[in-house]
């Protein structure tokens, strides 16, 4: 199969590039709007279906794997246009495509689809209640990509770190290094997920055939912990001494409301693709002795 990946200079992409380096018989071809010195990638605008539609048919694409989104969760309050375009028309196109070529489109979401007013961990079928653009944008990617008939898996994550790009993990080694205290709220709860992990799972699923396992799954790493929890772990791994004390969301005002529990509920994705999903600190660990 030849397997179509976007976004593929970020956080996940990056990470699916190392997953697929030593697989053999699907051939990956890598696709961005940015370029990285030294790295062979595709310049694609996701946005632009006729330049999607002509892409696919020239590689002959049979899956396309999304990873291209606007991500900045504070920014996107003040640029819907741009949010809503990458977020909403991106996946659009290329599930219009796929639905037209009768590929596979597995595409990534977010736990912002949910309000974060959840007792419990938070299952596939739980109601939807975005509380920002990015979320709602988001979500409304979920949806086009329901109506369009293609086929279809979306992965919905949390969380999200690697060695790449800018991130929780990456700015707490850096602040915790630098600085002798340092305040991290601890009223929101969630699970980190590392980038090759999701990168395993997807890459999993494509090379044991079961591609036709269609619908929505939640994937993150096991385990649970608050952001003051997670700035802790990273200090402690890193051997820095920086006194980090728990505060509240109120006293770090922001343009959007953050979930306050966004714990995935991973039952169905394990139990579908008989993955085995690590805990959380143990992959920490891993990345950030790349790092």
């Amino acid at each position: 199969m030849n397997i179509l990946v976007t976004g593929a200079n970020g956080q996940l992409g990056t990470e699916l590039r190392r997953a697929v380096s030593s697989v053999r018989g699907n051939r990956y071809i890598f696709s961005d709007i940015s370029s990285l010195p030294g790295v062979d990638t595709l310049y694609l605008d996701i946005t632009d279906k006729t330049a999607v539609s002509i892409v696919c048919e020239s590689e002959k694409v049979d899956v396309v794997i999304n990873c291209a989104a606007y991500v900045d969760v504070e920014k996107a309050e003040s640029d819907l246009a741009m949010a809503s375009l990458l977020n909403e028309g991106g996946p659009s196109s290329l599930a219009a495509v796929c639905a037209e070529r009768g590929a596979t489109l597995i595409h990534i979401s977010t736990d912002y689809v949910f309000g974060g007013d959840f007792p419990r961990p938070i299952r596939e079928d739980a109601p939807v209640a975005p509380t920002g653009v990015y979320g709602a944008t988001k979500l409304q990617g979920e949806r086009s990509i329901l109506s369009s008939g293609c086929k279809y898996i979306i992965f919905r994550t949390s969380w999200l770190y690697s060695p790449w790009g800018k991130n929780f993990v990456k700015t707490m080694l850096s602040l915790t290094a630098q600085r002798r205290n340092l305040s991290v709220v601890f009223d929101q709860v969630g699970s980190p997920t590392y980038a090759a992990d999701l990168a395993g799972c997807i890459v999993h699923v494509i090379e044991s055939g079961q591609l036709g396992k269609q619908g929505i799954y939640h994937y993150a790493d096991e385990g649970v912990c608050s952001w003051y929890d997670f700035a802790c772990a990273i200090r402690d791994i890193a051997g820095n001494r920086c006194d980090i004390r728990p505060c509240y969301s109120e006293d770090y005002p922001s343009k959007v409301k953050r979930p306050s529990y966004s714990v995935l509920d991973k039952t169905l994705v394990k139990k579908t693709f008989g993955v085995t999903i690590p805990n959380w600190h143990d992959s920490l660990k891993k990345c950030m002795d790349r790092l």
